[in-house]
């Protein structure tokens, strides 16, 4: 939480917490510079939604509803959240991803966005943070068949 709320002040926005009316989790109000989450929601919850929240404030998005904003502050928020080495071992053990998830702090969803947009996997390995050159890739794991 110190970390987001660090990356918050970074961005130049506050945090606030409310009671949010259903279904809302949380929200980035761009025109006061605030991101707002429900106060009802658990500890892995919170730190997603404000990551999720973040990401709408790093990526410029000023629109509600619009999917492919959501897409992206979803893989922004998994990239922020999650350990690519820390992954990289617990899927070497063989988890599923429930478990994998609650292992790493973050929900289902951010887990599935993580590996959706920041996984490439070749020949039975799954890497992350790919770059051209010799090694290829920072992280790799052999998953479980």
């Amino acid at each position: 939480m110190r970390e987001l709320l660090a990356h918050a002040a970074r961005l130049g926005v506050s945090v606030h917490v409310a009671h949010l009316p259903e279904p809302y989790n949380g929200f980035y109000d761009h025109e006061n510079q605030r991101v707002i989450y429900d106060f009802k929601l658990a500890p892995i919850e919170r730190d997603c939604v404000l990551a999720h929240e973040l990401a709408h404030v790093y990526l410029g998005h000023h629109d509600r509803g619009d999917e492919t904003a959501e897409a992206a502050a979803d893989a922004y928020a998994a990239a922020l959240l999650i350990d690519p080495e820390r992954y990289a071992q617990l899927e070497t053990i063989g988890l599923n991803p429930e478990e994998v998830a609650e292992e790493l702090g973050v929900t289902v969803k951010l887990l599935r966005a993580f590996v959706e947009n920041h996984l490439t996997r070749v020949r039975g390995a799954a890497y992350t943070q790919s770059r051209m050159g010799a090694g290829q890739f920072r992280h790799a794991a052999r998953w479980a068949t």
